[in-house]
């Protein structure tokens, strides 16, 4: 509608040579040549996903050209199903969502987006009896779905105990609304989650935050941005622009704390001063270019075996491509 606004515009000004006129011609001309792009984030509800509202508020996408549809899911096994259908183009996952791939998900991890998951947690009610990770053997934990990084980071736990898979019973509680119904009925004594919505119930005195769960994946990729197979074989520009138009976000996110903090509050939905704490711990979790870490890989396609995930260690060929990283913008 905006574009035909600004045709209509400029169709009837007279200014054949002002600088409005030439102004909005551009304007108009770039908006009409804006790709459409779909994406998805595993869930709705994490900062590390906001990156994609702050490139749009702050028209960084728009400037590459992208007019970004953005749909959250309910978990890592939903925002495959969604690249599998074909319904978004990019998704931005979980490090062990590439075990999907493994499977055959029709797209590849184009770009690391986030280190050592420093922005996840296990929370209990704030009245639970549970208060050290030991207290949570014989428990129900939740996660969002099976194969998801909530699901990955509670094995991790259960192996760094020495425990057996049996010892905690992982239950997939979806989205935040079921999250919350979950914990409050009993259904299960405590949840991996998003630390800032730990942050938040916290404040509000309903959870508490048992632990944060970044020591136990030090080397990690948390976060990667995945594609689908079909894009990354016709039009890989436009993945470039995506990836380049992500990383001038995160910079700029880097550089301008208080614009972030007031976008990315507004969209979860939290109070600022939540935000400015999560911001100052978390903001450091983006990778700057998208380059995929050695060590983190060995990792992830160790764990996917080792905890159930996949029978044998995947090719990296059919997880992820370095094709278009280091991104440079």
């Amino acid at each position: 509608m905006m574009h035909r606004l600004l045709r209509a515009l400029v169709g009837t000004l007279a200014c054949s040579a002002s600088a409005l006129c030439v102004a909005l011609s551009i304007v108009t001309e770039t908006l009409a040549a804006a790709d459409t792009v779909r994406v998805g984030k595993a869930v709705p509800f994490a900062w590390t996903f906001t990156p994609i509202d702050v490139g749009i508020e702050a028209g960084i996408f728009a400037r590459r050209g992208l007019a970004l549809e953005v749909t959250g899911f309910a978990g890592d096994a939903r925002l495959q199903q969604g690249l599998v259908s074909g319904s978004i183009d990019f998704g931005l996952g979980s490090g062990p969502g590439m075990g999907f791939l493994a499977k055959g998900s029709p797209a590849k991890a184009v770009a690391a987006m986030a280190g050592a998951p420093m922005n996840m947690s296990i929370v209990v009610p704030y009245a639970s009896t549970i208060r050290t990770i030991d207290d949570l053997k014989g428990k129900k934990v939740g996660i969002t779905t099976v194969g998801s990084l909530t699901d990955w980071l509670l094995k991790r736990v259960v192996a760094d105990r020495k425990w057996a898979a049996t010892d905690v019973t992982a239950v997939t509680v979806g989205g935040l609304d079921a999250t919350k119904a979950a914990l409050k009925t009993s259904q299960i004594d405590a949840v991996v989650v998003a630390l800032e919505l730990g942050y938040a119930q916290e404040a509000a005195g309903q959870w508490r935050v048992l632990a944060p769960l970044a020591p136990f994946a030090p080397d990690f990729h948390t976060h990667v941005i995945y594609a689908r197979d079909e894009l990354i074989a016709d039009k890989p520009e436009l993945i470039e622009r995506f990836l380049r138009g992500w990383f001038e976000t995160i910079a700029f996110m880097r550089g301008n704390k208080e614009r972030t903090v007031e976008i990315t509050s507004s969209v979860l939905h939290l109070d600022k001063p939540v935000i400015e704490r999560v911001y100052d711990e978390q903001i450091g979790i983006f990778t700057a270019d998208g380059r995929f870490d050695p060590k983190a890989l060995v990792v992830l396609r160790q764990s996917l075996v080792e905890m159930g995930i996949l029978q044998h260690v995947p090719d990296d060929s059919v997880m992820f491509t370095t094709r278009f990283v280091p991104v440079k913008f």
